[in-house]
């Protein structure tokens, strides 16, 4: 038998009254009411209440010891009276009436929070105590669906026929879009170990190795800023890569997995078996974003042809983009003015052009007058208005009229409540440009470098290269993008033009990533991958505005770890080991 307890605290139940038994936990709630005492012990499984009475000295004694104490309690298991039954709890029908009470840790110091409190409490004292905020009964959970999450997508993974392979944790650095965390080697002075921002190279490297289908639950390290739904340092990713594969494979598995853990892990209805699919051009043209929350019934029409002929100099030689918002005739002109002033102090656009749609079918508002009967007829049709809509307007050039476009979309959408609740909609964002323009005017990557343009090398010879779409593609869930992947350039000769056109020559391809292409001149199998973001699922499942609130230990915003001092100073020694010098400019 266990030294320390016989059952765990939520396991207990009427079967088991008249047993002798022992559980152990941390007091929760000590009720002292004078010659009797209650006493709530809390572990990960439940609560169980123990009673405490008789012995003076004993209840005396039980009455004092410090709440979050951890204790193991030895006596019988009794029916609760009828009137203090709790249906709430999972042992809510019976109680232990206390023989023994040992005392295993005492809690010595003052509490810096409550637990379990409804109390708000500072992130920053939460993350220097998380040992405690981690006995927050909501916390505690999210830490458990993590676990059941993990555990589940691994088995997802296995019955398809995916080999789990852990892969190096120290490796080279390489240019994948982040600042990379250095490790410097003690043995090889001057050189430095990089952590993995992601398992990239590796994975492809395991197709041309002859692993058929791989996957893993991927530490990845990035040294970048932090966001609501992105962790600093540190986050998982579930890793898949596939050989003689195809973007359509890889669809194939991912929403079948995807589908089932959101199915199996919320209440929340999952829209679609099969994600709707939507061209990165589509998705920047109708929502403004290429992370599109299809929850927004809202859509963005592009309405530049009809406003060639308005005398209207806002939107003279500007793209201008429409947003038709229905069931408008109630909203107050507040509203008007509150969604001008946030595109404006929020945004930064110029400004927001609206009207609405009366009865007649004719304009009102600061615009109207600006819109003859023929354009007003072609702006209704094309946008799809009736009388009580409303239309917006955002006249800009591109790229900004997009991004303004998306965000005014998504607050009009939230202002109204308009999005769609209890609901989970996932789609692709597919066919992204290979390639776009620098702020400079130069050609580069406008995504993955890696990744093979449609078309292979012709499309590359004969295309102009802003016209060439890649096989890239991101799974979006309710406006956050969970992942992107891509069918992989396993073609060395395909590869050097890509990156030529670039401004890359074959050298930087050698240098910078000489494993890989050199293991692509041995006989490489096409293979495709994607790597959904863990956390962020989780944060998704949970309904949690910050990703911290699924992460065990996370940084802070800053990337500091409160609980354990991270990043910290070491030992001149320490240094000298690994020849690094300090020169910190203060």
């Amino acid at each position: 038998m266990n030294e320390y307890r016989t059952h765990n605290c939520g396991e207990l139940k009427k079967e088991d009254v008249g047993k002798n038994v022992k559980i152990a936990g941390w007091i929760a709630v000590t009720r002292d009411l004078g010659g009797v005492v209650f006493i709530d012990v809390r572990d990960q499984y439940g609560i169980t209440q123990v009673v405490v009475s008789g012995n003076e000295e004993f209840v005396d004694f039980a009455s004092r010891i410090p709440n979050e104490s951890t204790i193991s309690v030895t006596g019988k298991v009794r029916l609760r009276d009828e009137e203090t039954i709790n249906p709430n709890m999972k042992t809510g029908e019976i109680e232990i009436f206390a023989e023994k009470i040992d005392v295993l840790g005492k809690r010595v110091k003052n509490l810096p929070f409550e637990i379990n409190s409804d109390k708000e409490v500072r992130e920053d004292l939460r993350l220097q105590y998380r040992f405690l905020d981690i006995r927050n009964e909501k916390v505690k959970n999210n830490i458990i669906l993590r676990a059941q999450i993990l555990q589940y997508l691994r088995n997802q993974m296995i019955e398809r026929g995916f080999l789990e392979v852990q892969t190096p944790i120290l490796t080279s650095s390489s240019p994948e879009g982040a600042r990379d965390y250095l490790v410097p080697s003690r043995v090889h002075p001057g050189k430095f170990y990089a952590l993995p921002q992601a398992p990239q190279q590796f994975k492809q490297l395991l197709m041309v190795s002859g692993i058929d289908k791989y996957f893993q639950i991927a530490p990845c390290f990035r040294d970048e800023d932090a966001r609501a739904d992105r962790a600093p340092g540190e986050f998982y990713q579930l890793d898949m890569e596939m050989a003689y594969a195809t973007q359509e494979d890889v669809f194939e598995i991912m929403e079948e997995v995807i589908y089932s853990v959101f199915e199996k892990f919320s209440n929340k209805k999952v829209a679609d078996k099969k994600f709707p699919r939507i061209p990165y051009k589509e998705a920047m043209l109708k929502y403004g974003s290429d992370k599109p929350d299809l929850r927004n019934p809202l859509i963005i029409q592009d309405v530049t042809e009809i406003f060639q002929n308005v005398e209207f100099n806002a939107f003279k030689g500007k793209i201008v983009r429409a947003i038709s918002v229905p069931n408008t005739k109630d909203v107050p002109r507040r509203f008007f003015d509150g969604i001008t002033d946030y595109a404006i102090n929020e945004c930064g656009a110029k400004g927001l052009a609206w009207v609405r749609v009366n009865e007649d079918r004719t304009l009102q508002g600061p615009i109207a007058k600006f819109i003859d009967e023929k354009s007003t007829e072609e702006l209704l049709t094309k946008t799809g208005t009736n009388a009580g809509d409303s239309i917006f307007f955002i006249a800009e050039n591109m790229p900004t009229v997009e991004t303004l476009a998306g965000q005014i979309r998504q607050e009009l959408a939230i202002r109204l409540d308009r999005i769609e609740k209890d609901v989970y909609r996932f789609c692709w964002i597919v066919d992204f440009p290979m390639y776009e323009l620098s702020d400079e005017g130069k050609i580069e990557f406008s995504h993955n470098p890696f990744s093979m343009p449609q078309g292979g090398m012709e499309a590359l010879e004969n295309k102009e290269p802003l016209d060439i779409l890649a096989y890239q593609y991101d799974i979006v869930c309710n406006g956050i993008e969970l992942s992107s992947g891509a069918v992989r350039n396993h073609n060395p000769e395909i590869m050097i033009k890509a990156f030529e056109i670039a401004g890359y020559g074959k050298e930087v391809i050698e240098e910078k990533f000489s494993a890989l292409f050199n293991a692509f001149h041995y006989g490489a199998p096409p293979h495709a991958g994607i790597a959904p973001g863990v956390d962020r699922m989780i944060m998704l499942l949970t309904e949690e505005e910050s990703i911290r609130e699924v992460i065990a230990f996370p940084f802070n915003s800053k990337a500091q770890d409160l609980l354990m001092g991270a990043p910290g100073k070491v030992t001149d020694k320490q240094l000298r080991d690994v020849h690094i010098k300090l020169d910190i400019k203060k």
